[in-house]
């Protein structure tokens, strides 16, 4: 060998090396801007999303208190309560029914023009009553229209306080009876703020004033919130305990409430995950890199071994022409020249087999159809000679449809015709029949439009419709045959239907089983030549379906490809 020439091997770890570096240092640098970006990206979108999810929940919080206001306050069991002093119980149904409905939980008090707190759904002190009569009550009386709503923190029984409050004045024909106050845990209010993904959580009113926090070490003098921003000229990053986080603020439409949502620059635990995912998705990507230049590399080296194998697949597809031209030099083109002297083997054997199985094929549907044409024409004589009998007068009729019938039957120059043109002659051999049988025969023929182009073999329906009318009649005055045909999914769908004596199970299995036969021995000569026919024509991509039932009736169904007269060569 010469050594100025590289073998295979030494080619392929040679490009290896020199192109790996590329998608190594790319991979580095996706990595680390991927970890800027997709850090920054998952903090403001978990801090926005737990904002706007807070944000949704206080919004029917105030909404619902708002609108529950407003209902009691014209209330007519308040109204009565306050007057008479009687029927309490109407009062706290009407508010249980909607407390137990709330995601935040409050005190109910309802309180006379004197100052008696009449109802108290929760034990208090006479601080809180105090409180509540000196700082709520006066701008209830200021503003006895309007539903109040600030922060109140007020001490209930239980170790338990409120935060905020809503109340109405209530009145009766426009005069002031009494006040309605709801005080709002703090607690369910905390628990709104646990949002998943996200660190820490503000509620505060229009003044700072906080009405809940899931982190105490946030609240500054006062019980206000008093963020410490990075910048002046940017309120998105905000420093708490030194560290830097990122705030989200909005506010709660229709209120005078702000949610604040804050989480860590930092790396997470749970970020560390999708640190891992893009590693891995990154590690792919690169592999498929490497294998797209190791196919680069390899190219010049492996051409004649692509196309022997292109080839060999072709062939396996079933491409006879797949031959291949290798001039290369070397041990690849005597293979390629002994693959192409094997095509032509192969090929001249499948011309040879091609020839014998047309010509078995051929002389198959020859004996079927010289079967078959007799059976029918003595079918048909059958028919003319009850007919002389019964209607003389209509001989002519029925000789001219009977000549039709037989230069119809006997033409052998298609195999195939047009579901139309067969399904005349079908009507040909109904009306034969009914100048026999009279008004005891009856037929529908419906075609759909879409299958009166498509192709079938000759008179094939004709058979199963003698065989209707041969053994319809045996326990039957009157029979009734329909014929349909649809084209569904590509396929011709034939159906024949009678109403005639039907077959016992014995007798429907004992036909199958002769379908199924190879050699039939049996009298049913036109169901099994049909039957032999589509399996000659079309093999396994077709149907014969035999369903009967005595004294019912028999339905034969066919289903076949659908095929057009363009179509078929």
């Amino acid at each position: 060998m010469n050594k100025n020439i590289r073998s295979f091997k030494e080619s392929i770890r040679y490009f290896f090396f020199r192109y790996a570096l590329i998608p190594i240092f790319i991979l580095f640098i996706l990595f680390s801007i991927f970890i800027v970006l997709i850090t920054k990206m998952n903090i403001i979108i978990n801090s926005k999303q737990a904002g706007k999810n807070i944000n949704n929940q206080i919004s029917e919080v105030y909404s619902n208190y708002s609108k529950e206001l407003n209902r009691m306050s014209s209330s007519t069991n308040v109204i009565n309560f306050i007057d008479s002093r009687l029927h309490s119980n109407l009062v706290y149904d009407e508010y249980y029914k909607f407390i137990n409905t709330q995601k935040v939980k409050g005190v109910l008090s309802i309180i006379d023009t004197r100052g008696i707190f009449l109802i108290s759904t929760s034990n208090s002190d006479s601080n809180t009553q105090r409180s509540i009569l000196s700082n709520i009550v006066p701008k209830l009386k200021k503003n006895s229209n309007e539903v109040l709503s600030e922060i109140n923190i007020l001490p209930y029984e239980y170790n338990k306080q409120t935060t905020y409050t809503f109340g109405k004045a209530i009145s009766d024909n426009g005069t002031v009876v009494g006040y309605l106050v709801y005080q709002l845990y703090e607690e369910d209010f905390e628990t709104l703020l646990f949002q998943q993904n996200n660190e820490l959580a503000v509620i505060t009113d229009n003044h700072n004033r906080i009405i809940a926090t899931n982190n105490n070490s946030i609240k500054g003098l006062m019980n206000k919130f008093t963020p410490k921003y990075y910048s002046n000229n940017d309120y998105n990053y905000v420093d708490i305990s030194n560290n830097k986080y990122y705030i989200y603020k909005n506010e709660v439409i229709n209120a005078p409430i702000y949610i604040y949502t804050m989480n860590s620059m930092s790396i997470r635990d749970d970020i560390f995950w999708i640190y891992f995912t893009f590693v891995l998705l990154v590690s792919i990507l690169l592999l498929i890199l490497i294998h797209h230049l190791g196919n680069r590399m390899s190219l010049n080296n492996s051409k004649s071994i692509d196309k022997l194998i292109y080839s060999v697949n072709e062939l396996k597809q079933g491409n006879l022409n797949s031959y291949v031209n290798i001039n290369s030099g070397d041990e690849f083109e005597l293979l390629a020249n002994e693959f192409n002297i094997m095509l032509d083997t192969l090929n001249d054997l499948m011309k040879k087999n091609k020839e014998l199985l047309t010509l078995s094929y051929m002389s198959e549907i020859k004996l079927l159809e010289s079967q078959f044409n007799p059976h029918f024409i003595f079918n048909v004589l059958e028919t003319l000679k009850y007919s002389i009998v019964i209607a003389p007068k209509e001989c002519e009729k029925i000789i001219v449809g009977l000549s039709r019938l037989l230069r119809y039957s006997i033409n052998y120059e298609n195999q195939k015709v047009e579901l139309n043109k067969d399904l005349d002659y079908i009507k040909d051999y109904l009306d034969l029949n009914k100048f026999r049988f009279k008004e005891k025969l009856k037929y529908t023929i419906e075609i759909s439009n879409n299958a009166e182009k498509a192709l079938i073999p000759k008179l094939l329906l004709q058979t199963i419709v003698e065989n209707s009318i041969k053994y319809g009649y045996k326990d039957k005055e009157n029979l009734e045959i329909n014929i349909t045909a649809n084209i569904i999914d590509k396929k011709l769908i034939l159906e024949v239907k009678d109403n005639g004596s039907g077959m016992t199970p014995e007798q429907l299995n004992n036909i199958k089983d002769i379908l199924k036969s190879t050699d039939n021995t049996s009298n049913h000569i036109g169901l099994h030549n049909a039957y032999k026919r589509l399996i000659l024509l079309y093999g396994d991509n077709q149907s014969f379906q035999i369903e009967s039932m005595l004294g019912v009736g028999t339905t034969i169904e066919l289903t076949m490809p659908y095929e057009e007269e363009n179509l078929y060569v």
